[in-house]
């Protein structure tokens, strides 16, 4: 995590209205480059990415938050308002366009997928919802039915 990306990450926070409201945006939006990071070819030492994201969560956002906190954030029902968000998508957008917006569904479920495997607990809930509904809007309606996705 290179200093530009956290610079970008802290725009976006510094961006929301309140204290809770950027607490949120920070943390989706680290956990977006997070999991965009995951996203390649090449072997990845999560130590390092770990260590590096961690220092820049605990300097940004204080004691008790982690990157392991983030992404556990992403994948409660509290994610939804924020990806749900106009406001958030089009500063994240503006701020931060090497994570694309339309990637934000796939990188949740990568994000859930992980989690499942390594808590065993069904996944069902508000963030899948809100993915199937995000999958289902993005598929062409039926021209037989006009209107409907």
């Amino acid at each position: 995590m290179d200093t530009a990306i956290q610079e970008r990450v802290l725009q976006v926070a510094r961006a929301a209205r309140t204290r809770d409201e950027s607490l949120d945006w920070f943390r989706v939006a680290v956990g977006l480059h997070y999991l965009a990071a995951l996203v390649r070819p090449e072997e990845i030492d999560f130590k390092v990415v770990d260590k590096a994201y961690n220092k820049f969560i605990y300097q940004a956002i204080g004691k008790g938050h982690s990157i392991a906190s983030a992404l556990q954030f992403m994948s409660g029902a509290k994610v939804v308002p924020v990806v749900d968000s106009a406001r958030f998508t089009s500063v994240f957008a503006e701020h931060c366009p090497e994570v694309p917006i339309d990637t934000i569904g796939f990188l949740l479920s990568l994000n859930l997928g992980v989690a499942k495997a390594i808590s065993k607990l069904d996944i069902g809930g508000p963030v899948l919802d809100w993915i199937e509904k995000q999958n289902l809007a993005s598929q062409p309606g039926d021209p037989a039915l006009p209107g409907i996705l």
